[in-house]
């Protein structure tokens, strides 16, 4: 065996104290360094706040003008439906309205025309010495004063001549030297006016179709 190496036995005089639970202690500078990382954190969170604030602003007005645009969309189309409703309602409204003036014109037309007719036939039965009174009043205005004027008409026609030239003559300052004679060629409502110098004729039947013609040369068709 060699005797060189010998085994001795190691003396454990070194004692070591366990670590206890519990943190570890800070000095200073430890302090320090977690107060910067606090800050740092910090301000991290309120950067990120603030752009989780701007972003939530910007999708709000995003999502705004959008709900703006699509509003404004359905009130123009809207507008439009209701314009062209309009505009159809007027439209029938104009053709309504042109029915009705098409028809109240046949009507006035057809009423002025009856009444047309109306007037002729009561100026050639009802008043025929009226007429034949306002032509001699014509005559008076254009002959000279005392010209002496012949009237012939009907039969049936003498008497109220002689009366309507009797109201003529209390009318009248000047003498009127008017002759009524009965003439059985002349239908009532006709009359031949004669004076010295020119005469005048009256044809009843005429003197309506001319108020006719003249009517319905103002008046529409019916």
């Amino acid at each position: 065996m060699d005797t060189s190496f010998h085994i001795r036995p190691f003396a454990f005089d070194k004692v070591f104290e366990a670590i206890g639970e519990g943190p570890l202690p800070l000095g200073p500078d430890d302090d320090i360094d977690m107060a910067l990382r606090v800050a740092a954190l910090e301000a991290e969170l309120a950067m990120a706040r603030h752009g989780f604030n701007e972003e939530l602003g910007r999708a709000r007005a995003d999502g705004f003008e959008a709900g703006l645009s699509h509003a404004r969309t359905e009130r123009d189309a809207a507008l439009l439906i209701a314009a062209d409703g309009l505009h159809a309602a007027i439209e029938g409204i104009d053709a309504h309205l042109e029915q009705v003036a098409g028809d109240l014109a046949q009507e006035a037309a057809a009423v002025a025309h009856a009444a047309a007719e109306q007037l002729a036939a009561r100026a050639l039965t009802e008043l025929p010495a009226a007429a034949i009174d306002e032509a001699i009043g014509r005559v008076l205005r254009q002959v000279a004063r005392g010209q002496e004027i012949q009237v012939a008409v009907a039969p049936a026609l003498v008497a109220e001549m002689e009366q309507l030239i009797a109201v003529r003559q209390n009318g009248d300052r000047r003498r009127l030297a008017i002759t009524v004679v009965a003439d059985g060629t002349l239908q009532p409502g006709d009359a031949h006016i004669n004076w010295e110098q020119g005469g005048v004729i009256l044809d009843a039947a005429a003197r309506a179709a001319v108020v006719r013609d003249a009517l319905d040369a103002l008046l529409p068709a019916p």
